[in-house]
């Protein structure tokens, strides 16, 4: 299969030269509403976007798909609400019913719409349930919009978080370049809702999967796509599987670098080269960067856990320093930051905006947004450092006391099919009408079950309980449909929205 190479990007500018000294071939803030699903954008000044990168290739089987300037690509600069804000809004008009646990059944044959202008009460929803807190919500928003405009980064939040596209739509109105996915199912929630950026931190090889990424891409001119690569052998699957696709539009990568003992990620930065060279000779691929996850080789904010994310991003640095003459872009990539080091990442990768013009420094955290009582309470940079504003928990469990068979003993009706549990147990909190709950512990979680100890009389059967909650990631995906609450702390919450999850 054969191919043409534009020279030059959509301002007119020449692509950096084929050969290189490298020896690698190219070959080849305002306040927002309540209500998530309102479909408004505010714009981010200061997210630090960026000129259009390098000109498009053309592949045999067709003319290629054009846009005003050309195809877009993930540097590009962000434009509109990135999403298809209309189908976010029919969100709700679907019907409540059996499906949606979260709901009473008064609730059953309502539309959304139609149950919310009710003004439901928590005291009207039953339990076990999860709920998320709208001020904590746009709290969040908001500080972490303001963190990256002053770190001088960009956000792609891991959607994997919530998966819930009225809340992809908050996080872009709010300055997100883009959304990040962790897989094909949930790029294909993505596409069913327009999201126009995309970031696939992971490698994609299922042939079946590229046909359709292909597809997208020659469908939608304004479509912005990279995924990762971290080996030679996946380069080719991936060509392979393209061209058999007939793809008339490059697939953007990232060459991702990992670390000993660490997950996915070439091991070192001469292997790291490696795949960048096979993706430079592949023809249906175009190098856009470097990536990768120091969060899997850390775990704590220890100091030897810090040291070791800041071997691992100077690595990285080295790496995108090392392919600079290679790029086939203006605007090339490094991206790194989950939700535990982001303010290590900036530190450590923002530099490289100087030392290789043009860099864009893409943070990809995705907890965030709810945050929470546990993990991230203790280990997220924004409650580390004495000077920033720290997030809010914003999702919040509650449960009844079902038994109290023994004096320090009580069972709640919520278990690990409906609360998170594997970076820490529940957190008891307070008991509704009562108010906090002290010396109380959550031991241990069956099915449906909690085993709450260290509560006695002020814990009796029939109370309810509120529950602190570690880790979003595995809270979100036990609801298909999440209450959110005016203000979790008031006497009377009410139900000021539902968010709409796919997992």
């Amino acid at each position: 299969m054969g191919e043409t190479v534009d020279r030059a990007d959509a301002e007119g500018r020449p692509e950096r030269p084929s050969k290189t000294s490298s020896g690698l071939s190219s070959e080849g803030p305002s306040e927002r509403p309540a209500e998530w699903s309102s479909g408004r954008r505010s714009e981010q000044p200061g997210t630090g976007q960026h000129s259009a990168s390098g000109g498009p290739r053309h592949f045999d089987g067709g003319p290629q798909h054009s846009a005003p300037g050309g195809p877009r690509y993930f540097a590009d600069p962000a434009s509109g609400p990135g999403l298809d804000t209309a189908a976010v809004a029919a969100l709700a008009d679907e019907t409540l019913d059996f499906r949606f646990k979260a709901v009473p059944a008064a609730a059953h044959g309502r539309t959304v719409r139609d149950w919310l202008a009710t003004r439901p009460a928590l005291d009207g929803l039953g339990t076990p349930l999860l709920t998320l807190d709208a001020a904590a919500l746009d709290h969040n928003l908001r500080t972490m919009a303001a963190w990256c405009r002053d770190a001088g980064v960009l956000l792609a939040p891991h959607g994997k978080t919530t998966m819930a596209p009225a809340l992809w739509q908050a996080q872009l109105a709010a300055g997100a370049h883009a959304i990040t996915l962790a897989n094909l199912p949930q790029l294909r929630v993505a596409r069913a809702f327009g999201v126009q950026r995309l970031l696939l931190a992971n490698t994609l090889l299922d042939p079946a999967g590229l046909a359709w990424i292909a597809a997208e891409l020659d469908r939608d001119p304004g479509f912005a796509f990279t995924s990762w690569v971290d080996s030679a052998d996946s380069v080719r699957q991936m060509d392979a599987a393209l061209r058999a696709a007939g793809a008339r539009r490059p697939v953007e990568v990232l060459v991702e670098l990992g670390g000993p003992g660490g997950r996915t990620g070439a091991r070192g930065v001469p292997a790291a080269l490696e795949v960048a060279a096979a993706v430079l000779a592949a023809p249906t691929l175009r190098l856009a960067g470097v990536g990768g996850y120091e969060g899997a080789l850390a775990h704590d904010a220890s100091d030897a856990a810090l040291a070791a994310v800041r071997g691992y991003l100077a690595d990285l640095a080295d790496l995108h320093r090392r392919l600079a003459p290679d790029y086939p872009t203006a605007t090339p990539v490094v991206t790194a930051g989950g939700s535990a080091y982001f303010d290590t990442v900036a530190q450590e990768l923002t530099p490289l905006t100087r030392q290789v013009p043009g860099t864009v420094v893409v943070v990809r955290a995705g907890a965030y947004l709810a945050h929470d009582d546990g993990f991230y309470r203790g280990i997220s940079p924004l409650s580390r450092t004495s000077d920033a504003t720290p997030l809010r928990s914003a999702m919040h469990g509650w449960a009844r006391v079902v038994s109290h068979p023994e004096p320090e003993l009580a069972l709640l009706d919520a278990g690990k099919r409906d609360l998170p549990f594997d970076e820490g147990l529940p957190e008891p909190q307070l008991v509704r009408g009562t108010g906090p709950l002290t010396g109380a512990t959550v031991t241990a979680l069956n099915d449906q079950h909690a085993f709450l100890r260290g509560a006695g009389p002020a814990a009796p059967v029939g109370a309810v309980l509120r529950l602190g909650l570690s880790h979003p990631c595995t809270a979100f995906d036990k609801w298909s449909l999440i209450p959110v609450l005016d203000h979790a702390d008031t006497d009377h919450p009410r139900v000021v929205d539902l968010v709409r999850t796919y997992f």
